[in-house]
């Protein structure tokens, strides 16, 4: 098939298809809370955190398929206990990556023996590293649709202290926010957030969603309630749109997605320095004309 001039033809061609409905109702799902999320991960500087959580999950997942269990319960399992022991080695994000890195580290060594000790065709756990969207059923929306209200509701019950804690976590510590506790919550969001999201993008790709469009809202959201629309918007944008090129062509739909995310990112960052740029010279000229 091929793209045709009515853009409405296309999409009610694609609708037809049972398998685009659930990608379409599971990316949907998955683009709001990776943007929710994603944009806590950017405000409290934790990117090398859901980097990190998203490979512990791969050998969490390669762990089950040795086990015989769904590599996705697996995922879930580990990036929960590598998300906890995080938030407990390192309180600060300042002082974090040390413990991360070795917290990745010994994951990764973990899912390098699982894959070794496996002697049949692992491709349930290597599917998780680029996401498998296009193949899931209408359970696996069902089941993405129930752990992502879950992941809303904490949000949701979490909201004003974690948003006070990821704006400034020494003024949040001296009026007694209880930062242990917040930080172990804000790392199992970030652990159920990248188990669902793996199914659209991957482990390898988690940034795609997780972090790219969090990170571009942060560049012009004045507010955090405005920097959380912007994030989920980019994140459905970028979701439907890889779903509705990959339908018309041969290539993986995390290629599309994570390549509308970082074009638009390299946009944004050329624009704000553009925009410094000018501000600068008009300062600069307005400087002048005063000394003159």
């Amino acid at each position: 098939m091929s793209f045709s001039i009515n853009l409405l033809t296309d999409l009610q061609t694609i609708w037809q298809y049972d398998f685009m409905q659930h990608a379409f109702g599971a990316g949907t799902i998955i683009a709001i809370v990776a943007g929710i999320v994603g944009y806590f991960v950017v405000l409290r500087r934790s990117s090398f955190a859901a980097h990190a959580l998203s490979h512990v999950g791969f050998a969490g997942a390669a762990g089950a398929v040795l086990f015989g269990i769904d590599p996705i319960i697996g995922l879930l399992f580990f990036t929960s206990c590598g998300g906890i022991t995080i938030a407990l080695l390192g309180r600060r994000a300042a002082n974090r990556d040390v413990h991360i890195g070795t917290v990745l580290a010994f994951m990764l060594g973990l899912g390098v023996l699982f894959i070794s000790l496996y002697k049949g065709y692992s491709t349930a756990a290597y599917s998780i590293l680029f996401g498998e969207i296009l193949g899931i059923s209408s359970n696996d929306v069902l089941v993405t649709f129930i752990a992502s209200i879950i992941i809303l509701f904490l949000i949701a019950i979490t909201y004003r202290p974690l948003l006070f804690a990821s704006l400034d976590e020494d003024v949040a510590e001296a009026k007694g926010l209880p930062m242990l506790k917040l930080g172990i919550i804000f790392m199992l969001l970030v652990a159920f957030a990248t188990s669902v999201a793996v199914q659209v993008v991957g482990v390898l790709l988690i940034f795609s969603l997780m972090v790219t469009p969090a990170a571009i809202a942060h560049q012009f959201a004045k507010r955090p309630q405005q920097g959380i629309i912007i994030s989920v918007f980019i994140a459905l944008m970028a979701t439907w749109t890889g779903l509705f090129i990959s339908f018309y062509e041969p290539y993986p739909v995390s290629f599309f997605i994570t390549s509308i995310v970082f074009i638009l990112y390299i946009f944004v960052i050329i624009f704000q320095r553009v925009k410094a740029n000018l501000n600068s010279i008009t300062g600069k000229s307005y400087t002048v004309e005063l000394e003159n």
